[in-house]
């Protein structure tokens, strides 16, 4: 559901996309050198969004730890995801993708929306991981595990 997958071990689709942090853009190059965890979810304000980005934001230093960045992407426009840092304290970047076009590139993307999907992608730019059953409460532990895991086989 949402369309072909970008296969494990090829190049992540590059993107770049307006946010609610920083100088307004961020792009996948932006973060060479560094892991990152790209999640897409359907909609700032709802419960199970929320509680995917609160345990994100609780867990933020253990990415940090791990040299990995945390960017969230929907089709909210960047004012909602202004809104929703500031009720949620959220303070890793959130990405506006209001046509579906980078969400469409990975696969995550269903009628008007982006579906809850987490791709872990390598510090050369590589998708090493990918998280489609998504459970909001558990999945920020799930996906530092995996981080773990690449990380000591690399």
């Amino acid at each position: 559901m949402g369309g072909p997958q970008p296969p494990i071990g090829s190049p992540a689709p590059e993107f770049t996309l307006p946010t609610n942090s920083g100088d307004g853009d961020v792009s996948l190059a932006d973060f060479r050198n560094q892991w990152v965890v790209l999640y897409f979810y359907p909609r700032d304000f709802t419960s199970g969004c929320t509680i995917e980005a609160q345990r994100f934001q609780r867990d933020l230093a253990a990415y940090q730890a791990r040299n990995a960045q945390i960017l969230g992407v929907s089709a909210d426009s960047v004012d909602s995801h202004a809104e929703f840092c500031d009720a949620e304290g959220i303070e890793f970047p959130l990405l506006s993708d209001p046509n579906g076009q980078v969400s469409k590139a990975y696969g995550s993307w269903l009628g008007a929306a982006s579906l809850r999907h987490t791709y872990v992608i390598d510090p050369d730019g590589i998708l090493r991981a990918q998280f489609l059953g998504v459970r909001p409460v558990i999945h920020s532990k799930e996906v530092l595990a995996t981080l773990d895991n690449l990380q000591a086989n690399t």
